[in-house]
């Protein structure tokens, strides 16, 4: 999938990245062989994208690296820059100087069924694109539900956080040493410390412009290695995950987009397979058959939420303890007073009624 094959009309750029290449065979990491040398694109008007990115087919169907940014990511914060990651070419899409027309011809993309959007936590990025552009993300590949998938699959207990991007990046099995290989001169684990202390500090970080190059390679870092360790990975997921990797990135889409109508506006979720159930005898996981996943929002009475979490999160962390389900809260960027739920029906059922008995309890 070469996105030059378009040529946009897009300004030549003033950086570049390496983008590693898809693995072949276990050679040791080379920058010359492992790696490819792309432009990055600063877009302020849609006529700078590949037209396969604006117009989706089914006859072209592909696979990008996806991110957003912004002041305080979410329903109300700001969305500033939406990242692309192509093989060929790394687009920075502007939406402070492009604004809304600019993003509004990114919608059939980012919503269709045959681009797909590898990203790592979708969930504020989706909240944002739908509360301010009314753009619903369809079609993701989520590293951060794949990593716990595939530890799933080798019995590993489950962590009590997600995995971090950063951390991602540094685990051997899908990125590690490639990370080091393509990292720009200088640059380091910690340069991505000192730019999460920054947007700490300045939360306006992303809106100033014109891009400076800390911005630049801050926002080319978080997408231009989505494409490889999205190979890695998925050479390691069994059947079963691929379908629990789908179903969830879905949910996790729409997870803070609460709405009045029980997301009717959404995409249909992907159903279970008809070939799974000729194929139950080898894809039980602990005696259980494939279920049905949901999204269920338990609202939580104002002032209660301290019960459902508990001293240093102890309360909640049991209650996670106690399902085999995914448990959001939504912290200081709200959505408030409510919990998010998302795993098969009687986990997530379970979970909800542990829920609101922390609420009646005492």
């Amino acid at each position: 999938m070469a996105s030059s094959s378009s040529a946009p009309t897009t300004p030549s750029p003033s950086f570049t990245a390496r983008i590693p290449l898809p693995p072949s065979g276990d050679s040791p990491p080379n920058v010359e062989s492992n790696s490819a040398l792309v432009p990055i694109h600063i877009v302020t008007t849609a006529s700078q994208l590949p037209a396969e990115f604006l117009e989706p087919s089914p006859q072209d169907q592909f696979i990008i690296g996806f991110d957003c940014e912004g002041e305080d990511l979410c329903r109300t914060g700001a969305l500033c820059l939406i990242q692309l990651a192509f093989p060929d070419a790394i687009y920075l899409v502007d939406a402070i100087e492009g604004g809304e027309a600019l993003i509004k011809a990114c919608k059939p993309a980012l919503e269709s069924n045959f681009i797909t959007k590898v990203i790592h936590d979708c969930k504020r990025d989706s909240e944002a694109l739908y509360f301010q552009f009314d753009i619903k993300l369809n079609n993701v590949m989520d590293t951060q539900i794949a990593y716990a998938l595939i530890d799933e699959q080798e019995g590993k207990r489950k962590r009590d956080d997600n995995i971090s991007f950063v951390d991602l990046l540094a685990d051997l099995r899908f990125c590690g040493s490639i990370y080091i290989v393509c990292l720009h001169p200088g640059i380091s684990y910690d340069e991505k410390e000192e730019v999460r202390v920054l947007l700490r500090q300045d939360p306006k970080f992303w809106r100033y412009r014109p891009f400076s190059e800390r911005m630049v390679r801050t926002a080319t870092d978080d997408v231009r290695f989505l494409l490889y360790v999205y190979h890695r990975m998925m050479v390691n997921l069994n059947e079963r995950s691929l379908w629990h990797l789908a179903v969830r990135g879905a949910l996790y889409c729409r997870c803070f987009c609460v709405n009045n109508n029980d997301y009717a506006d959404w995409p249909s979720l992907p159903p279970i397979p008809v070939f799974f159930f000729f194929l139950l005898d080898t894809l039980k996981v602990d005696g259980n058959d494939l279920e049905e996943e949901i999204l269920s929002v338990v609202d939580i009475p104002r002032g209660m939420m301290g019960r459902v979490i508990g001293r240093r999160g102890a309360t909640i962390l049991t209650i996670k303890e106690g399902c085999n389900a995914e448990i959001v809260i939504g912290g200081s960027k709200g959505p408030p007073d409510k919990v998010f739920i998302i795993g098969p029906v009687k986990q997530v059922l379970k979970a909800a009624a542990l829920i609101r008995g922390r609420i009646i309890d005492i």
